[in-house]
């Protein structure tokens, strides 16, 4: 899975620019926010990718140092798709089961 270019880090919070360009806080939290609709697809595609991997047998911690993302957020983004009805079986899992059964 290829992974998107991580977004850099700001270097100066939202009160500091706001002092600099004499503007509110809020005006320059708007200015720099990431678009909805932009956020929402990042978010879903994150999601998504998050239960493929956990499909494959990867642990929370293995899909989060893959997806560089905190190990409780895997963990919340599986809950959430468990309580969606998400079929979360892992592929790997079901194929040793089935290989076992055959020895």
């Amino acid at each position: 899975m290829t992974q998107e270019p991580r977004r850099e880090r700001r270097t100066a919070t939202a009160r500091e620019l706001a002092d600099r360009f004499g503007v509110s806080e809020r005006t320059v939290q708007r200015m720099i926010a990431e678009e909805r609709t932009a956020y929402e697809g990042r978010s879903r595609q994150r999601r998504d990718e998050i239960v493929e991997l956990h499909r494959q047998g990867l642990k929370g911690y293995e899909i989060a140092r893959e997806l560089n993302v905190s190990a409780g957020l895997v963990s919340v983004r599986l809950k959430e798709a468990r309580s969606a009805g998400v079929d979360l079986t892992r592929y790997a899992a079901a194929g040793e089961t089935q290989d076992q059964g055959r020895a």
